[in-house]
């Protein structure tokens, strides 16, 4: 094997473990972060928490066992009962930042007419 050929295998090898390490730190790493903080937030589920499913269907939590909740959805009492991976969010854990902010009252933007 001659130095141009080990020179080229050489670089060959640093791109690929700069790849997998590119892969790893942009991909792999934040997607397993994401799927521990959703087993995070549906384990931690209770009763009287405001859910939203992966379908779009929202309710209040009236019971928790270990793999299933059941939901209110609506004032008529209408119960469904699914398994917890189907929970998408927590509308009861909002961020201290969004529950400390309220909405301004915004007035709708004047219209000055040309015709006095």
């Amino acid at each position: 094997m001659n130095e141009q050929t080990a020179a080229t295998s050489g670089s060959f090898l640093i791109m690929m473990i700069l790849m997998v390490a590119f892969m790893y730190f942009m991909i792999w790493r934040p997607e397993s972060k994401r799927k521990k903080e959703a087993e995070a937030m549906r384990s931690s589920l209770k009763k009287g928490d405001q859910v939203t499913t992966i379908g779009g269907i929202v309710g209040k939590i009236v019971q928790v066992t270990d793999d299933n909740i059941i939901i209110e959805t609506s004032e008529d009492r209408v119960r469904m009962e699914m398994t917890k991976w189907a929970v998408s969010t927590n509308n009861s854990q909002q961020p201290e930042e969004k529950k400390g902010r309220k909405k301004k009252d915004e007035q709708p933007p004047k219209i000055e007419s040309g015709d006095n």
